[in-house]
């Protein structure tokens, strides 16, 4: 059985170099569809896009928790650059007001 794995530079960022341990978990900039959850994930693991997208649907024809996990991702994992989640935006916001 043949592993694919996607050798793009853009799956190079889920390892830090000088340390060999994953970076931080983020939801992708680019190669995003929706909100860069799966793209994210593929990062941090370390596997082909693809597989995660796959995965995403799988889990919705099979019960619909795709659509629940994606969404508690897109509102807890903290976007490329941020160090806020949406989720921690949307409280900081309420307290506000």
């Amino acid at each position: 059985m043949e592993t694919i794995r996607n050798d793009s530079p853009t799956n190079d960022t889920a390892h830090d170099d000088s340390t060999g341990q994953r970076s931080r978990l983020e939801r992708a900039v680019d190669d995003r569809i929706l909100g860069g959850v799966a793209a994210g994930l593929s990062r941090y693991l370390d596997i082909d896009i693809a597989v995660v997208r796959v995965g995403f649907v799988a889990l919705g024809l099979l019960g619909g928790i795709a659509i629940p996990l994606y969404l508690a991702g897109w509102l807890l994992i903290p976007e490329e650059g941020s160090d806020s989640t949406i989720a921690d935006e949307l409280l900081d916001h309420a307290h506000r007001s």
